[in-house]
């Protein structure tokens, strides 16, 4: 048998392990990772490997970005700073038609901006924007297809999660990611109000018109902005200025987070002993994935199946363009199956180089990625963010989640178009770092 079919048949054996024995992700990873370089080399090459290669992952410094950024995220939630961001945005749009749902979208954008996680968004608008929208008789399948997908921008607009273990597994700056995530996830943000303005023109029915505010009660409100954007605009700024790495952005972000859930008063002991216990989880949710990725990426060295791929890719006679789309279309149906943040790190060491080898520009490709597996957040059979919504919504159904989710996919495929279209979208602020 040779190592390339060697190496094909442990993608197979992943696959059924874990859509068919449904074991979780990480383990099924360091399993077959094992596994294939035990058959391949030695069962002592496994053993070192396992030594090396993860002492050598969890060493490095950059890894102490995933705990501060969750953390900064979760003090955000503790301390009321969601609610606060949706009651501002509702205040001043709540009188527009559809302007609850756009208000969720705009609410979901800066918590995500802060936050950095689809799931969490998608559970704290769900139990903060879901009863406003019920009050006011908006459309079921609006109001959690809002959610839904507004929650799925914590993966691109930074400091975002995946963007942080993109870069950290490509190589790539961390901060040209997160500043090429900035307008990509602002324009896909502004797509998903059009879309909302949109079905309530032609849907008038579907979102009544709520109370209009007074200018003073509008100016009252504007606090719960200032505080999301005072946040971001210091943590990004600073990483644009060079005063401090992405590593000491998150403890910068973290630090404000604190004082400003102090200042307010709204941080208790119970919120930060809770922010601290879910930091715990998230993080080590997401290390256990990161080392089985680092033990299933090299079987997939050993076997040369991504350096094969990427020369036998390269030679198609077909344009770049085509093959690109092939691409992007495998990752929406994997992002469909399994969880975005496990799919990046399985199939990264065997497109990235595919990428590179065409031409592309890494700092592109990889937030184009981190966009098109957002999709898989909210699509069957897996969508983990519908699955959330769904969870706290339970009188409304998963049915009509996903169908909610369903008038959003144009926006999500003509930004996508768009960015593969005008690259420079994502590219223009990247350049302007040194």
């Amino acid at each position: 048998m040779s190592i390339t079919v060697i190496g094909l048949l442990g993608i197979v054996i992943f696959l059924f392990m874990l859509l068919f024995l449904g074991m979780p992700v990480g383990f099924t990873m360091a399993v077959v990772g094992f596994g294939g370089i035990w058959y391949v080399i030695s069962f002592k090459a496994s053993l070192g490997m396992v030594g090396s290669e993860l002492w050598n992952t969890f060493s490095s410094y950059g890894l102490t970005m995933v705990p501060l950024f969750v953390f900064m995220g979760q003090i955000c939630f503790y301390s009321g700073l969601n609610k606060r961001l949706f009651k501002a945005t509702h205040t001043v749009t709540g009188h527009v038609r559809g302007g609850l749902a756009m208000a969720t979208i705009f609410a979901c954008s800066g918590f995500a901006a802060i936050c950095g996680s689809n799931t969490a968004t998608a559970a704290t608008m769900t139990a903060v924007a879901l009863p406003e929208m019920k009050k006011y008789n908006y459309n079921p399948a609006l109001s959690v297809g809002s959610i839904a997908c507004g929650s799925t921008l914590g993966v691109v607009i930074p400091p975002s999660l995946v963007l942080i273990l993109v870069g950290l597994y490509t190589g790539q700056s961390i901060s040209k990611l997160f500043y090429g995530g900035i307008l990509a996830g602002l324009l896909l943000a502004a797509s998903f109000m059009v879309t909302i303005a949109i079905l309530c023109w032609f849907n008038p029915d579907w979102s009544p018109l709520g109370q209009k505010r007074s200018l003073k009660e509008k100016i009252k409100a504007l606090p719960g902005f200032f505080e999301a954007l005072l946040l971001f605009a210091l943590v990004m700024g600073g990483l644009y200025a060079g005063v401090f790495t992405p590593t000491e952005a998150g403890a910068v972000g973290t630090l404000i987070a604190l004082v400003i859930g102090v200042l307010r008063r709204k941080l208790t002991w119970q919120g930060f002993t809770a922010a601290v216990i879910d930091t715990l989880q998230v993080s080590c949710m997401v290390f256990v994935i990161i080392a089985g990725a680092v033990m299933f990426s090299r079987f997939l060295a050993i076997t040369r199946i991504p350096f094969d791929i990427a020369d036998w890719v390269a030679a198609l006679p077909f344009s770049p363009v085509i093959i690109l789309s092939v691409i992007f279309i495998i990752y929406i149906i994997g992002g469909a199956l399994m969880d975005a943040l496990a799919l990046l790190l399985i199939t990264i060491p065997i497109f990235f180089p595919v990428a590179m080898k065409l031409g592309y520009d890494p700092i592109w490709f990889g937030v184009m990625i981190t966009i098109i597996t957002t999709l898989g957040a909210v699509t069957p059979p897996v969508g983990a963010s519908t699955y959330v919504v769904a969870g706290i919504a339970k009188d409304i159904g998963l049915g009509s989640v996903f169908r909610g989710v369903l008038y959003f996919l144009p926006a999500y495929i003509l930004c996508i178009i768009l960015f593969m279209a005008v690259p420079q979208i994502i590219t223009y602020l990247p350049s302007l770092i040194r």
